[in-house]
């Protein structure tokens, strides 16, 4: 390739909005494409992880202490009852205890709060025991991915992504009058866009007719997407 053909395509890429590296010399390599591509699919939310939660207020800390921990206890022993590794598993959430203060800054009583934590696949089981819990109310219900189900998914549109980055260049080399390209550098981001809110019944379990009615909850979707961006050599 002659020294002319080298410029007009340097000037034509530059006209079609592509972004040239500079080398530490402060001269632009020729030839040089940056361009970026992505791939998504769209997956449904399969973890769901709800908080259970109760507030109690006393004339002393000691009182409150007591109470939650009582509430908790109980809570704890109905949900072992169906907790099964990845399942359903079953932790303690956060836990405050602060003092009540008058207008005059002296403390008048102490108020606290304790939460449980249901997590797991298995949504029926935990909206079950959910339900069968009377210490605590539902506080908060979230959806996301399982580990196994987010590797799955970045996996997938990773390779769309990746075959997207191949036939831009592809496309972008022979448009430019050039037969081929290789890759200088490459990085691969990924990321999970906005999902679509679950539905729920925000309900306290003890307001349940039956001890067996399940929390009602739907998961929605999310969409993973992978990010490929990088250059290329133009030849």
């Amino acid at each position: 390739m002659n020294a002319l053909k080298a410029i007009a395509v340097v000037a034509a890429l530059a006209g079609a909005g592509a972004v040239f590296a500079q080398n530490a010399g402060g001269t632009p390599p020729q030839n040089v494409l940056q361009l970026s591509a992505s791939g998504s699919v769209e997956v449904q939310q399969d973890l769901l992880s709800m908080t259970l939660s109760t507030t109690r207020d006393a004339a002393d800390a000691a009182t409150v202490q007591t109470q939650l921990k009582t509430a908790i206890d109980a809570a704890l022993a109905e949900a072992k009852k169906d907790a099964q590794p990845g399942q359903m598993d079953v932790h303690t959430g956060n836990f405050s205890l602060s003092p009540r203060y008058t207008r005059e800054g002296k403390i008048n009583g102490w108020q606290g709060s304790a939460e449980l934590v249901l997590e797991g696949r298995d949504f029926p089981r935990i909206t079950r025991a959910a339900g069968r819990i009377t210490t605590l109310s539902v506080g908060n219900v979230g959806f996301s991915l399982s580990r196994e189900q987010r590797e799955k998914s970045e996996t997938e549109a990773q390779t769309q992504a990746i075959e997207h980055f191949k036939q831009k260049a592809t496309e972008l080399a022979k448009g430019f009058g050039f037969g081929s390209y290789t890759l200088r550098e490459v990085s691969v981001n990924a990321s999970q866009a906005g999902s679509v809110q679950p539905r729920m019944m925000a309900v306290e379990a003890k307001s349940f007719s039956s001890a067996e009615a399940p929390v009602p909850v739907e998961a929605g979707k999310t969409t993973v997407v992978v990010n490929v961006s990088g250059s290329v050599q133009l030849r």
